[in-house]
């Protein structure tokens, strides 16, 4: 059998930061496999002959060139930042080898913490070391690159990030400053550490962040302030929403919207469309119950549009997007849903049902809220035709309201709760 590819931990400090059985491998390795500066940092100990290859830009082509030297007889030693298996290269090419032998080293992170004597057991290990994800803007989504890291913002007290030379702690302050949260963190850069050049930036304010530059590479340390406080998740009173008042804006009152929500059968990661937003509640709501998941919204009204974004900065949710405009516009380029609530059609019921249908994920659920008897008796032909799963729940709540010294029970305007899934085979619906 040939030796084992040897995936080595190293840090910026070199030949001092490995350990005799480590140092022993990289000396007598036929390959090794870097990038060009760590490299530079071992080439003086390198065997006679040794090849050395550059990893850079070529992360696809790593397996291959382990298994032509394994092949060859040759052995070979690939050089990793810190701990290979944390957002490093180690699982990359232990899924891709099957002989690998990981030599971990000191983390970059168990150093930044440590420089900081700030306990990290509970920390919350994100990574940005990816391409350029570009600046944050109006109109980011979960399709920018730094995403993920901003809903971990919402859902985490410490972070600890891995940087690139271009989504830099600067961009991320920046990136939290625009979303209303630069009240929330303090931060901490570690840059070159171990190095002669190392610099340490502490308990930095977001805003003093956001318009410096730190040395490359570092380590970015966020500390919220003060810490997380627990969130109703839905089942919030109507009041807690801003109404357009009077008029005719609307809102699905909260035991409307408390079976809505339940029917649409949410998971963490659920993608979710809101057609009809009126106030935003349940769109807003369900992106509370979904951390890892995103809610696309339509709203035609221009009024009711910028009411549901008010509500969005109140509620400081940041999973969610709003367009202005009338449904079915814009849906096309929206991803496929896993749940649809339809909370007004703007007179194109039946085209987005069958819309919803065609494009919901398997086991999705479509669910909207009819208060007429025409949308009702449209809603239910339309899914009849395309031979849906359907039901209809009628919901009428009453509410107590003070009469005198004493009180009486006061109706709520009926609703239909429509619910359906598409046909198992989806050639089976209508055109």
């Amino acid at each position: 059998m040939a030796e084992p590819c040897r995936i080595i931990g190293v840090l910026d400090n070199g030949i001092g930061g490995l350990d005799p059985a480590a140092l022993s491998c990289l000396k007598t390795a036929d390959v090794i496999i870097g990038a060009g500066r760590t490299l530079s940092l071992f080439k003086d100990i390198f065997k006679s002959g040794a090849e050395q290859k550059d990893l850079t830009g070529k992360l696809k082509q790593i397996p291959g060139w382990i298994t032509a030297a394994q092949q060859a007889g040759r052995s070979v030693v690939v050089l990793a930042t810190g701990d290979p298996l944390c957002h490093g290269i180690g699982a990359y090419i232990s899924a891709r080898i099957d002989h690998c032998e990981i030599m971990a080293n000191t983390s970059t992170l168990q150093l930044a913490f440590a420089r900081l004597g700030l306990a990290w057991q509970s920390a919350h290990i994100c990574s940005v070391h990816t391409k350029d994800a570009g600046e944050w803007h109006e109109r980011a989504d979960r399709a920018h690159g730094l995403y993920p890291l901003l809903q971990a913002c919402q859902q985490h007290e410490l972070l600890a990030i891995f940087t690139s030379p271009e989504n830099t702690p600067d961009r991320i302050a920046r990136m939290l400053r625009h979303e209303g949260m630069a009240d929330r963190f303090i931060l901490s850069v570690l840059a070159r550490l171990l190095t002669p050049k190392e610099s340490i930036f502490q308990k930095l304010t977001i805003d003093d962040a956001a318009g410096r530059v730190f040395p490359d590479p570092n380590i970015l340390i966020l500390q919220r302030r003060p810490p997380l406080a627990e969130k109703v998740l839905f089942g919030l009173d109507d009041e807690r929403y801003a109404q357009r008042k009077p008029g005719k804006g609307l809102i699905s009152k909260r035991e409307v919207r408390a079976v809505s929500l339940a029917r649409l059968q949410l998971t963490r990661s659920s993608i979710i469309w809101d057609i009809g937003a009126g106030s935003g509640s349940v769109g807003l709501e369900a992106a509370r119950l979904c951390p890892a998941g995103y809610v696309y919204a339509i709203e035609k009204n221009p009024a009711d549009a910028g009411i549901v974004r008010q509500n969005k900065i109140d509620m400081d949710i940041h999973n969610f997007r709003l367009f202005n405009a009338r449904a079915p516009q814009h849906l096309d380029d929206w991803p496929d849903p896993d749940a649809v609530f339809i909370g007004g059609s703007g007179g194109e019921l039946e085209a987005l049902i069958r819309l919803c249908l065609q494009r919901l994920n398997p086991s999705g659920w479509l669910v909207m809220n009819v208060v007429t008897l025409e949308n009702l008796n449209t809603a239910i032909d339309t899914l009849k035709r395309l031979a849906a799963d359907w039901d209809v729940i009628q919901l009428q709540a009453s509410r107590s309201q003070p009469i005198l010294h004493m009180q009486r029970m006061q109706a709520e305007n009926p609703v239909w709760i429509v619910c359906a899934q598409p046909p198992r085979d989806k050639s089976d619906q209508s055109t």
